[in-house]
This record gives C-alpha cells, structure tokens and sequence, in this order.
C-alpha cells in the first residue's frame, strides 16, 4: 500500500478540483412507459458549467448548518459549557475532465470551517474545531475504462468509496469535512452484475489529527482496507450483495488498538418494482486478532498515537445485522409510508476472558441510521426505528423516526457513531448493577428543494435518557438528564 499510493501525490498536483465521484450504490433501474403512451416533457436545461458536450464539467457547493446542542456531551444540566451553538460552512469546487472516452480526469478542493463552537470538553487531541479543515484537496483521481467498449475500469487516487448503505465503508457526508480515501479501484461490469476489488487507505483531518493544517491532509498508512465487493441484479425485485473486507490497522491510534480483523457479508434490498412494500437485510461476521486487551478495553482517552504498549494479540469474533421492512400506501399524492427496523451487533460480554466481540464498524456513514444525535454505532447495540415519511408537498419531504437503545453487553462501553466510548470518563457499568437499556430518541426533520439546485433542511431531536445513563452517573461530569439537538441547513450546489 506504502508503494502503490505516492501517485496520488503526483495527482493532487496536478488535477484542478472535483465532480461527484462515482460510488458503488444500488443499481436500481426506473420503468418507463411505452413510448406511445409516454408524456410531453419539456427539455431539461442544459447545465451551465458543462463545457465541449460534456468534456469538461464544473461543480459547485455551498453548504451552511447552524446547530444547537445541550447534553450531547455530559447529559448534566447543571454542566457549564454542555451547551453550544455553532455554525458549519462548507465549500467544494471542481472539474471533471474526460479528454477521451476511456479517460476521466477528476479532483475536488474544500474549504470546510466551525464557527462558534466551544466543544465542551476540550477533545482529547486538544483542537476544538473538529470539524473544520480549512482548504484542502479533497479528491484527485484517475479513471481508465469505457463500459461500452469493454466491462473493466480501473480508478486510482484520492476518491469517495461508499457501499450499499454505508454502514460498513461510507463518505459520512453529514459530517463538516466528509471522508475520502488514496485507493486503488478495479471494476468488471457486465450486464447485471458487477465487482469491485479496491485497496485503501482513509485520509485523515488533518485538524483533528492533531497535525499542522496544510493544503493536503495524510492518509492513515498504519491503516489499511483491502476489500471485495459485488453486486446482482438479476432479479427485478431486489438486489443482492456480497463483499469481503479485510482491515490491517498496525499501530494504535486514538481510535483503538492496532487489529487485523475480515469482515465477511451479504445485503439485500428490494426494488421500486415490489409495489408498495420495500424490504431490507444485512449481515456481517468478523474474525481476526486485536492487540491488547480488546477493543472495548482499549479505546478510553488515555490511548494516544504510537502507544502500543499491551502487545497481546487476542482473537477476535463479532457479529451485526439488521432487517428493516416498509409500506407505502399507494394511489395517496403524499405517499405516506410507515417502516420498521432492527440493528444488532455484538459487545464483549468479558474485556478480561482474553477474547474481543465488540464489532469493528469500519468507516461508515453511521448518522443516517442510529439516531441523529449521532449517540449510537453499529456496535454493541439493540436499536429498534420506527420510521414515518411524508411528501406533503411535490418539493417537501418530511421524516419522523423513533429509536430505542440497548446495550448488548453491558460490561462494554456505550459507542458513539465515530466509535469512540461515550461520557468523562467513558461510562461503565463497573459496579455490574446498571441497566442495559440506555434510551429513547425522537428524530424530526423535513427537506425543502427550493430549487433544483437549492436545499433547505431542518430538524429536532431529543434523547431520552434511559436506566443506563441514570445508573452510571456517577463518573466525572456525567449525568443523568435528556440531550438535544436543533438544526438548520440550506446547500446550494451545481
């Protein structure tokens, strides 16, 4: 990986700044109507920074959040500094060139910054703008292939990956800074089917990391994803996957300890052609070796970048899944649709027994499933989700999602969506008498598409806190009241 990658250093030099880069996402083709029955449709306009029929392409995006949050940290009223107001802007620019058929040229520059916010308490590296990452080369890649003339492509430099939903390798674009990856991509596409063989290394902030800002952030080298991963669509009604990940994390970070852990998996999802009803399932079964005690064990505050001193290489074995089911009701202008959904994955019952089962949720896109106070991962956890959608209007969407968390083992630690343990400390149950049920979290939000290029979102959410917080209150800080979070978000993009 050290030798395959330097590339991308060539590449941020030399490309200009980015397009939406391809992902791999469900393959769900829409139904047409014969053309005798077809509507008049007007033309749609032609996009105003698209040059030489297509050959080079401009994109543009603003993006602007305001948010509230109280308790998210401590969930102690009485804490002074638990409550904060910021704003998050994000800017992304780019070009996407194609001089040939079989030749794309790609790169994306962002400007991300965190206005107002006092981060209570101080981050353990210290900065307490995590989510700024003032102007940076976000993507810079080469892609060679031509699906019509032959069914592999291959793509190499600093991309988006994101696969099926994102809940194991996503671009976690809710975040102010976004994720990317230096990797190397081969596809073979054909008719139905299509596989990717990728290797790659995550890029970090290099703010939060606790580096210096400089124009290019550093991929994480002591961290690598190796990775298959394919999917059919040869029944209509739905589609399946299967994939393979392989991540070999050498050195301890912030983060946990250094592991090498395979990921094995399948995923399926229905299509629009079911009718009314839509359903979803996943599992995913890991094994592989932790260094040190376990990851539950490892990944309090204490841990640094470059400590690896507990060299003990114990196994490892973890388990998630989840099924979700919904029904729209058909032939109602404001296609209200009721869902359900169960998440689950393993804790370590013992951080003692010499063995890890906290699963390793990789890097996901974790915010759009767990509640979005972003409290809980896919990692030792219960999440029950009722969803209620609504299209009030053509240009309106709204959603109301109810949650409800349990720990799945409570000798483990309470995950937040970046993995990392939640509370000052982190909360345990160290006298072994607290509950396991954790809370409840109501998530309100409804989009607005002004325009085809302008956005506006907006949301509350309030965690209710359960037993758990109650009976591990007892820590530094950490208390036992509900949390909020307000938002307000509009993008403009080209």
């Amino acid at each position: 990986m050290r030798q395959l990658f330097p590339l991308t250093l060539v590449l941020s030099g030399v490309l200009i700044a980015g397009a939406p880069a391809s992902r791999a996402v469900d393959a769900v083709a829409a139904t047409s109507k014969p053309a005798a029955m077809a509507e008049a449709k007007p033309a749609a306009p032609a996009n105003p920074l698209s040059f030489f029929d297509g050959r080079l392409v401009f994109d543009v995006q603003e993006r602007l959040r305001l948010e509230y949050r109280d308790n998210n940290v401590t969930f102690n009223d009485n804490q002074p500094g638990d409550e904060d107001f910021w704003l998050l802007h994000r800017f992304r620019a780019g070009v996407l060139g194609q001089p040939l058929d079989w030749l794309k040229l790609y790169g994306q520059m962002q400007d991300s910054r965190e206005m107002g916010s006092e981060r209570f308490p101080a981050p353990p590296l210290g900065n307490a703008n995590l989510e700024e990452d003032t102007v940076d080369w976000r993507q810079a890649w080469i892609e060679l292939g031509n699906y019509k003339e032959f069914p592999v492509s291959f793509k190499i430099g600093r991309q988006e990956l994101a696969y099926g939903d994102e809940r194991l390798v996503g671009t976690f674009d809710w975040n102010n800074v976004g994720r990317t990856f230096d990797a190397a991509r081969l596809r073979w596409q054909g008719g139905k089917f299509w596989v990717d063989l990728f290797a790659a290394n995550v890029v970090g902030n290099n703010i939060a990391y606790g580096r210096d800002d400089s124009l290019n952030d550093v991929a994480d080298w002591a961290d690598d994803l190796f990775g298959i991963y394919g999917q059919c669509s040869a029944l209509d009604f739905q589609i399946m996957e299967l994939y393979g990940i392989l991540r070999d994390k050498t050195e301890a970070t912030f983060d946990g300890p250094a592991r090498e852990i395979w990921t094995f998996g399948a995923r399926i999802k229905s299509t629009p052609k079911l009718g009314p009803w839509d359903y979803y399932m996943e599992a995913a079964y890991q094994i592989g070796h932790i260094d040190g005690p376990g990851l539950s064990a490892t990944q309090g505050v204490a841990r640094r970048f470059g400590e690896n001193s507990l060299k003990l290489r114990i196994p490892h074995q973890a388990l998630a899944a989840l099924v979700g089911v919904g029904y729209t009701v058909p032939e109602v202008d404001w296609k209200p649709r009721v869902g359900f959904e169960y998440n689950y994955a393993t804790g370590d019952s013992d951080p003692a027994d010499g063995r890890n089962e906290t699963f390793d949720n990789l890097f996901p896109t974790n915010h759009k499933f767990y509640g979005y106070m972003d409290f809980f991962a896919w990692k030792n956890v219960h999440n029950p989700r009722l969803m209620f959608t609504t299209q009030p209007a053509k240009t309106v969407t709204t959603q109301l999602d109810f949650h409800m968390f349990w720990l799945a083992e409570e000798k483990d630690l309470w995950y937040r969506a970046n993995s990392a343990p939640i509370g000052v400390p982190a909360r345990r149950n160290v006298v072994g008498n607290a509950s396991s049920f954790v809370g409840s979290e109501v998530d309100l939000s409804a989009t607005w598409a002004v325009t085809k290029n302008i956005k506006v979102l907006g949301g509350y959410s309030h965690f209710f806190r359960g037993g758990y917080v109650r009976d591990t209150a007892a820590g530094l800080n950490n208390g036992s009241d509900d949390a909020e979070l307000v938002y307000l978000q509009t993008m403009v993009s080209f």
